[in-house]
């Protein structure tokens, strides 16, 4: 067999305590951003100051980790100073690379700081190599984050034929829309998840009990119904409970979580860069639990991808913290295809 490279565990980083979580936990790179509408998770309470991020930077590569900084939103056409001015932050920072979409982002990058390594968001929404290798070229672009809706032969496929690294993602949330450009959310709140920082805005989100039963809606819209003693997920629109024909039931999608454990070796036989962990909005707690099953997970891969395992405790950990406590391999796994 030939010799297969081992992927870098890139983990979010939503403030200096996941920060220090995830660093402890094991990550070979933590991703995080500012506090502004440059990065695609602006919400209270969440994100770093350009003075933390300086920290940041000096802390992870004094332990010889990387720091990789979201600028991951689209600019403003109006006034996309912002956005060139968060991408002299993080030159002046020194982070490892920028995770970016907007290709104004990227030429300012590339004509102000060539030295300041560009990867390509998963919001740039690349699924073939020859758009990845047109970023490639154009822009200078290292590595692209492939969205979450290839196939395992789709994604070997890509790494055979892209001129740059790929990351792919291992564990977190999905999205049935296009990354980060869902109508549904912006229809309900008013707000594009792009640059409101999540699908659904808090404070567009109510919760009304009524004699023990809880409705959720999202902008005054009823999405979920739960019963007494229910399990209660976050409510977002795809993900909610509609009455179709008659029959109460998820009508898009169930609240689900990736998780790719199971393929994680066919994923480094593939030859992936990065395996990346969904969730900079999730809690310290959250990071440092993912973050040591998929340590654990890709050191025992690479000590023999044929002897390679899924341990239950590991399983049992990420079913905890999955979105309405399962997981799936997603469009990873299409036995039809």
């Amino acid at each position: 067999m030939d010799a297969v490279m081992k992927p870098e565990l890139v983990c979010p980083a939503g403030s200096p305590r996941a920060l220090d979580v995830a660093l402890e936990a094991g990550a070979d790179a933590v991703y995080l951003g500012l506090r502004d509408a440059t990065n695609a998770r602006n919400f209270a309470g969440l994100n770093f100051s350009p003075t933390e991020l300086k920290a940041a930077v000096q802390q992870a590569h004094k332990l010889s980790r990387k720091v990789l900084m979201a600028i991951n939103t689209q600019a403003l056409a109006s006034d996309p100073a912002g956005w060139f001015r968060a991408v002299d932050a993080a030159a002046e920072a020194g982070v490892d690379a920028l995770i970016v979409a907007d290709v104004a982002v990227m030429a300012y990058a590339r004509r102000h700081h060539p030295e300041l390594r560009l990867h390509l968001s998963v919001q740039g929404s690349a699924t073939n190599h020859e758009a990845i290798a047109l970023y490639h070229e154009r822009y200078g672009i290292q590595r692209a984050v492939l969205p979450r809706v290839l196939t395992l032969s789709q994604v070997a496929h890509v790494v055979r034929q892209s001129p740059v690294e790929i990351e792919v993602f291992g564990f977190g949330s999905l999205c049935v829309m296009v990354e980060g450009r869902c109508a549904l959310s912006s229809y309900a709140t008013g707000c594009s998840p792009n640059n409101a920082g999540v699908c659904s805005p808090a404070e567009a989100v109510s919760w009304e009990e009524q004699g023990g039963r809880v409705d959720a809606r999202l902008g005054g819209v009823l999405i979920d119904r739960y019963q007494p003693g229910e399990h209660r997920a976050y409510p977002t629109l795809c993900k909610g409970r509609f009455d179709v024909a008659g029959q109460l039931d998820h009508a898009l999608e169930e609240p689900t979580s990736l998780n790719t454990l199971d393929v994680l070796p066919e994923l480094i036989q593939a030859g992936v860069a990065a395996i990346k962990i969904e969730g900079r909005q999730r809690s310290a707690a959250y990071i440092g639990q993912v973050t040591k099953v998929w340590r654990q997970a890709i050191d025992q891969a690479m000590a023999g991808l044929d002897r390679f395992h899924v341990a239950p405790a590991w399983r049992q950990t990420l079913e905890r913290v999955s979105e309405g406590r399962q997981t799936t391999l997603g469009a990873l796994s299409r036995p039809w295809q």
